[in-house]
């Protein structure tokens, strides 16, 4: 029983096994993601000290949100490009983009997680049916429901797997921590711009966040498996194809 264990265990931590080191990750990633969830959806639902903060940094935002016409034009260029139209047009440049360099697990992956992601915000949504932030003079005016931030999961799944498919490109520590943080630099400017135009509360773009990680995890987890098992044996480490 103990070297069955200490087989299964070593298998769960294999880059080489089908259900190896990736599904471990994959799992974790989305255990902690779905945490991070459940924690902010039940503050909201429950009314817990978060919601305050919704409340002050959304009229915060808002009183100084006409002081910049520049800013303002930008971040409403920004949140009109991530609109579902627009991200679902950045997907399929995206995935022609994949599929011209033969990357089609990873056109499977992008096509898996940001239609499907979007379709699942939209069940949560309808789910909380929580009202979006209320002004007397709204830079946006948007009658469907405010939790989680739709443009806030499309775009976390959109740079998320363009930062995987890109991390395995790249080499170098500096290369790969910069195509990181330009990823998570744009998911971060869609969240903000949702903020300062008023369209969402903090905790709205955070579940946002979270959920897109979550289904993001899920994604391109299992299209990795799919993949390792029909091809029977694990690629290289540098083949960015998985």
């Amino acid at each position: 029983m103990t070297t069955r264990l200490h087989h299964f265990a070593a298998a769960r931590f294999s880059p080489q096994e089908a259900f190896g080191l990736h599904l471990t990750l994959g799992v974790l990633a989305l255990l902690l993601a779905m945490a991070g969830f459940a924690r902010i959806a039940g503050a909201v639902v429950d009314g817990a000290p978060i919601t305050e903060v919704d409340l002050r940094l959304a009229a915060w935002l808002h009183a100084h949100a006409h002081g910049s016409d520049l800013l303002r034009n930008f971040l409403l260029g920004v949140t009109h490009l991530h609109s579902t139209p627009g991200v679902l047009s950045l997907t399929a440049l995206a995935g022609w983009w994949l599929v011209r360099r033969d990357a089609r697990h990873w056109m499977l992956t992008l096509l898996a997680a940001v239609p499907g992601g979007m379709l699942l915000n939209v069940a949560m949504k309808h789910t909380f049916e929580r009202a979006r932030p209320h002004f007397d003079e709204p830079i946006l005016s948007l009658t469907t429901y405010s939790f989680p931030s739709g443009h806030t999961v499309a775009a976390t799944l959109l740079y998320g797997v363009l930062a995987c498919y890109l991390v395995r490109r790249v080499h170098g520590w500096w290369a790969r921590a910069a195509v990181v943080a330009a990823c998570c630099a744009m998911v971060l400017l869609v969240a903000g711009s949702r903020l300062y135009l008023g369209a969402h509360y903090l905790s709205d773009v955070l579940a946002g966040m979270m959920e897109g990680c979550a289904w993001l995890a899920i994604c391109v987890t299992g299209v990795a498996t799919l993949r390792r098992r029909q091809g029977g044996r694990t690629r290289p480490a540098n083949d960015a194809t998985y």
